[in-house]
């Protein structure tokens, strides 16, 4: 018995799936293929660095850097390796603060305040206690060090963030809060619809230089003196740390270069197209007749990757969504019950303050007990010193960088051809500029103590320039627009559209370049080059020679007194201006 089959409908289902997958392939380009083998090299570059931060490690022997001009590649790839770590850890930081400080009447008493403190404390004071806790949690491994260098990283970038995104939540527009709450938008879809995206701009820009504080750390997060013992990891900021003790000029050079190739690199592949990207964010009524371009941003549009991987990221977003609806709608309530609503501010604030309170108590315990609280006595002084740097500094910043931000953010092209360069300007490690610094000082005679300033601004004043660009970019291009009709020009045009428009954003980098520059004079007051060495009179001198020679008592009270100098300047004047923006420079 012969049984007969027919291949007829066989072919007919499979010819169907063969076409889709020969229309699929068919639409494949060079463009798919240059972003595959993109992919392909930056997986391999973080593999191969990835792999070395693992091997074994020997707390009682200090580790020496090798200079070889060779090893420079392989340096600048772990140094990039930590640099996007801390950023990822710093934009969970951000949303996570930031959103619940914004959200929390009574939390917010206690979270900006906490960070306040957060952002004065500097580098060195956060390295001390993490190379100690890191390498504990991972014994024998370099990946404790490793974790302590990118925590240090981390935060140089993450306040400024927190910060600025922390305002955008804060002033949001009140069409689109009432919007989403008439759409019965969950707390999730309200955050990722309408806060997110309110705040791209500020986060893009911000990040960018928090991205650039990074950098300007990177020595000191790398080549890491602590308690007379010397640790180092292979990074850029630990070749040029060796290279300046050294004193060999043509090896700061190759390290000038290095990063100044990376910085470059890091702005034409991320952060330009990011700001292209953030200009669809932008709050205005018609488009503008000039924006942003960038090319790899163009190159990842054409593509179909980014599609394809995203699908399998769909189900996780509709999953999230229906998870959001758990906490309900984001409603107000109609009526609030005052007496319950005081008496649980008043039980809040008893428990914060009595945290508060014993952590000071057994501060100055501790203190007393090893050198008596006179130990402050020396900080206070030394911190009127660094006081009037820092005023100085922010003040020149405003008057020379306020302006010229206006006019980069006003123009998409300018913004093209200063981008990378204020980006390479502002990521620029002091310390890569100790050599030239040391011989201008002594060919001049310039005291450090007036000097120590100029490097300080090298840390500090590019908080301002980038808040005030972004500031000018998140002004409505209608409202520019109606200001030229209306022949609107000079004062009149700062004073009606400009300044009300920057001046939140302004606010946000006063408040990070005020603590950046209390933060960089740590670096910039104490200068060494070679056997030479010049210190300028001041509270981050101060700080380095506790740090340096582990001298923890010195370290806490410089430290305390630092964080108690930028919290009170911060009180006093910045969130007054925080206010004022809140209530009168809203859009």
């Amino acid at each position: 018995m012969s049984v007969r089959t027919d291949s007829k409908p066989a072919q007919a289902t499979a010819t169907p799936v063969a076409a889709r997958l020969a229309g699929r392939w068919s639409r494949v380009s060079w463009v798919d293929a240059a972003v595959a083998a993109a992919v392909l090299v930056i997986l391999y570059v973080v593999l191969r660095a990835g792999h070395g931060t693992t091997v074994a490690f020997n707390t009682h022997h200090n580790l020496r850097v090798d200079t070889d001009p060779a090893r420079l590649p392989y340096d600048a790839a772990r140094s990039l390796l930590r640099m996007f770590a801390a950023l990822a850890l710093s934009i969970v930081f951000t949303f996570a603060y930031a959103y619940a400080a914004a959200k929390s009447r009574r939390l917010e008493r206690i979270l900006i305040p906490a960070l306040d403190i957060l952002q004065s404390v500097p580098v060195l004071g956060f390295l001390t206690v993490a190379v100690t806790g890191f390498i504990a949690l991972f014994p024998g491994s370099l990946l404790g060090l490793e974790c302590a260098s990118v925590f240090a990283i981390f935060t140089s970038q993450a306040w400024n963030m927190t910060f600025g995104f922390y305002y955008s939540l804060t002033s949001l527009p009140r069409e689109l809060d009432e919007l989403s709450r008439s759409f019965g938008f969950t707390r999730w879809m309200r955050f990722w619809k309408v806060e997110a995206p309110a705040g791209v701009i500020a986060l893009v820009w911000n990040g960018m230089m928090s991205f650039g504080g990074g950098w300007f750390f990177l020595v000191a997060s790398e080549a890491i003196s602590v308690n007379n013992q010397q640790y180092a990891l292979p990074g850029i900021g630990s070749y040029a740390g060796a290279a300046i003790a050294d004193g060999d000029l043509g090896k700061v050079g190759w390290a000038i270069l290095a990063m100044a190739v990376m910085v470059i690199g890091v702005n034409i592949l991320f952060w330009r197209p990011l700001t292209a990207w953030a200009e669809k964010f932008k709050n205005e009524q018609s488009e503008a007749s000039e924006v942003q371009h960038s090319v790899v941003l163009d190159l990842l549009r054409r593509s179909h990757w980014p599609r394809l991987l995203g699908r399998p990221l769909r189900p996780v977003g509709r999953w999230l969504g229906v998870a959001g609806r758990v906490f309900g709608r984001d409603d107000r309530a109609l009526s609030v019950d005052r007496t319950r609503q005081r008496t649980g501010d008043l039980v809040f604030a008893v428990i914060a303050g009595g945290l508060i309170l014993w952590g000071l108590v057994d501060l100055a315990l501790y203190l007393h007990d090893r050198t008596g609280l006179g130990v402050f006595g020396q900080p206070l002084l030394l911190g009127l010193a660094t006081l009037a740097r820092v005023v100085v500094l922010v003040a020149l910043a405003t008057v020379v960088w306020v302006p010229i931000g206006v006019k980069i953010g006003f123009s998409p092209r300018l913004t093209r051809i200063a981008q990378p360069l204020v980006q390479l300007l502002a990521s620029f490690p002091a310390n890569f500029l100790f050599p030239l610094a040391v011989w201008f000082f002594l060919k001049t005679g310039l005291s450090i103590n007036i000097g120590g300033t100029l490097l300080m601004a090298l840390g500090a004043q590019w908080y301002i320039l980038f808040n005030a660009i972004a500031g000018a970019m998140a002004i409505p291009s209608d409202l520019r627009e109606a200001m030229d009709d209306l022949g609107v020009t000079g004062w009149q045009r700062w004073r009606r559209l400009i300044i009300p428009g920057i001046f939140p954003y302004y606010v946000t980098g006063g408040i990070t370049a005020s603590g950046g520059a209390w933060n960089a004079s740590i670096v910039s007051e104490v200068v060494t080059f070679g056997g030479t060495a010049l210190t300028a009179t001041g509270l981050g001198a101060y700080i380095a020679e506790a740090t340096e020679h582990g001298d923890y008592p010195h370290l806490l009270a410089g430290v305390a007194v630092m964080s108690l100098y930028v919290v009170g300047l911060n009180r006093l004047l910045w969130r007054r201006l925080y206010r004022l923006a809140e209530a009168r420079y809203s859009l």
